[in-house]
């Protein structure tokens, strides 16, 4: 049976992350790795393909945990099981640690009454659930290993496991005020066993880890815990050795149910450089921020023809992609894919996203790097010679090319950005003027050819009458006021055109689609917020606090946002979960707590000659 997406939670140490069902299962988890091979992918398959189970022993195969929560301020999800005998509570974590340490799982039985009979099912499967290991006992633990993976298996206080059906199961009883823990070790099979941990005092350090790390957040305003919650999520799916933030745990995880729209998200998106930085600083984590623009200087660096849509989480820029046919697809939704092929694409976006990403650390007082400013002009320098070309935007369709009026928007941004920093501070090399023409040049083509007068809106590219709900982000980058009509006309049509149930699609994908493929997607949460934004900043505060309340409802129980959402169906679709998703959360409580998005530019940005509004009837 597949579990919903919303039935899982998230499990991680900074360098990884794992996922956990409601029934117990650990469905999900690569090692040692956000993009490493994953060893169980239930997830994506069935059974077979390796998952881990812990759950009292007469529990039904899809019967799930009675209640389950966070541990406050953490990563360290409770699992409680009320049973006739008893009530025990599954604790699973991962302990924050080194590069140079082993990756450890950890899963603590706790009895808290009566008493409840439970059993552990280990299936291993590397290579994406394609390899069974050899497995065998060593000083009464177990060790698997199959080519370049190894993990070893033990419990404290030790529990007798024995082999069947290529899975190591163990069954144990538990009384109250009893615990029992399984711990999970991955390393380098060339490598020896690494020194085994106490899972009782790591639990005790990671509860540490993460309450010292929360204590940092200086928001105080309305919905907290959700702002907390995702703040976790964003800092659980950074690789904590380069600062890198994958955009989610999983791949392939469906837009549409039965779909192809299947993709690999475990990499870095320089798009999200400048929403995270803004969520980042404005809510006190100075150090998190410094480590994300430091990754992002480092990924960038080099000639800005070069530059990528997105890097490993390490800054890796080779990221093919490939099927894995083994592997059936989450809910029967094939292809599995591993890699992004989108890497290769050209998204013009992408420029004007790290300059104002940039230009935010600077406004923030980050301090600046010596080598950031010259960054920073190679890219405009590349960005004044190519804007005008059309490209495959920011939603990265499959299709062919074309003007997308996101990408000549945040075009102008590019030059804006780089117009204020030597407006502000004239001792910085570069040509003012000549980045002003830039920006009134795109400017007045995007008012030009991106605009439709007949509608008043603005539409998803050059000469369309489809629409985008990256046009909601007009008003938030400044390119046009918050009450200019074609803002207020744009915020409607998108509304009405791409609503879907008071939620938003990113386009229309009904008829010739502009992405190439066939099929449907759901809600797309993040543009879900964006309308949020831009309902607030047309003075319609009601309205976008009903919707942001709304979307609050649609997360999971334990405050977890995949990419989309059926509000037909009532479940999560995509990948899970989507640090793009909690970005926009985080940025919208704030943009309703203070009156204004966290990166907002401090003033209208457009040229001086800017025509004025055009009637919305056309007159």
């Amino acid at each position: 049976m597949t579990q919903p997406i919303e039935d899982y939670a998230l499990i991680g140490d900074l360098m990884t992350s794992g996922l956990v069902g409601r029934d117990g299962s650990l469905d999900w988890l690569c090692l040692p790795r956000f993009d490493s091979g994953a060893c169980f992918a239930r997830l994506l398959g069935d059974e077979e393909n390796g998952h881990w189970r812990l759950a009292p022993l007469d529990a039904a195969a899809d019967e799930q945990c009675t209640r389950r929560a966070y541990a406050d301020g953490s990563l360290v999800l409770e699992s409680f099981w009320e049973t006739d005998t008893g009530t025990v509570k599954v604790i699973d974590f991962m302990p924050q640690r080194d590069v140079a340490v082993a990756p450890d799982v950890i899963r603590i039985v706790e009895g808290v009454s009566g008493r409840v009979r439970m059993r552990s099912t280990l299936r291993l499967r590397f290579d994406y659930g394609h390899v069974v290991p050899w497995v065998r006992r060593s000083d009464g633990d177990r060790v698997a290993v199959a080519g370049p993976d190894s993990v070893w298996f033990r419990s404290e206080p030790p529990v007798r496991t024995w082999g069947e059906a290529n899975s190591t199961c163990s069954q144990f009883p538990i009384a109250a005020g009893q615990r029992v823990a399984f711990v999970l070790t991955w390393h380098p099979s060339h490598e020896p066993r690494p020194a085994p941990c106490d899972p009782f005092e790591a639990l005790d350090e990671c509860l540490a880890d993460w309450a010292e790390w929360t204590s940092q957040c200086r928001y105080e305003g309305p919905y907290r815990e959700a702002v907390t919650r995702s703040l976790i999520t964003l800092k659980a799916l950074t690789y904590a050795p380069t600062g890198g933030i994958a955009a989610a745990a999983t791949t392939s995880l469906p837009e549409e149910l039965g779909g192809v729209r299947n993709w690999d998200y475990r990499y870095c998106w320089l798009r999200d450089a400048t929403l995270t930085l803004g969520s980042l600083v404005a809510t006190g984590f100075l150090d998190e921020a410094r480590a994300w623009r430091a990754w992002l200087l480092r990924a960038v660096a080099g000639d800005p023809a070069d530059l990528q849509i997105m890097y490993g989480i390490a800054g890796e820029r080779r990221i093919p992609e490939a099927e894995l046919p083994w592997l059936r697809g989450y809910a029967s939704s094939a292809p599995v894919r591993v890699g992004n092929a989108a890497v290769d694409q050209l998204q013009l976006d992408v420029y004007g996203e790290v300059l104002d990403s940039l230009h935010l650390a600077r406004s923030a007082g980050l301090a600046a790097e010596p080598h950031a400013w010259n960054i920073q002009l190679a890219l405009l320098d590349f960005l004044e010679q190519n804007w005008r070309r059309p490209d495959e935007g920011l939603w990265e369709v499959r299709g062919p090319r074309r003007h997308f009026v996101h990408s000549k928007v945040m075009a102008w941004v590019a030059a804006d950005r780089a117009v204020r920093a030597l407006e502000k501070d004239p001792s910085l090399p570069g040509d003012v003027e000549r980045w002003r023409v830039m920006r009134d040049e795109v400017h007045r083509d995007v008012c030009e050819k991106g605009y439709d007068p007949e509608r008043n809106t603005f539409t998803q590219y050059y000469g369309s009458r489809e629409l985008d709900a990256a046009t909601l982000l007009i008003p938030r980058v400044g390119f046009l006021p918050a009450d200019d009509p074609r803002v207020i006309g744009t915020v409607d049509a998108v509304r009405e055109e791409l609503g879907r149930s008071g939620l938003v699609r990113r386009y229309s994908t009904e008829g010739p689609s502009v992405d190439g493929l066939p099929g449907d997607e759901g809600a797309f949460l993040a543009c879900s917020f964006w309308l949020t934004d831009a309902l607030h900043l047309t003075g319609r505060d009601k309205e976008a606090r009903d919707l942001f309340e709304r979307l609050l409802s649609v997360r999971n129980d334990v405050g977890l946002l995949a990419e989309e959402y059926d509000p037909i169906a009532g479940r999560q679709l995509g990948n899970f979960p989507q640090a793009f998703s909690h970005v926009g959360l985080v940025n919208t409580a704030l943009t309703l707590a203070t009156g204004e998005p966290p990166a907002a530019p401090d003033e209208d940005g457009r040229p001086s000659d800017a025509p004025d509004a055009p009637d919305p009837a056309g007159r």
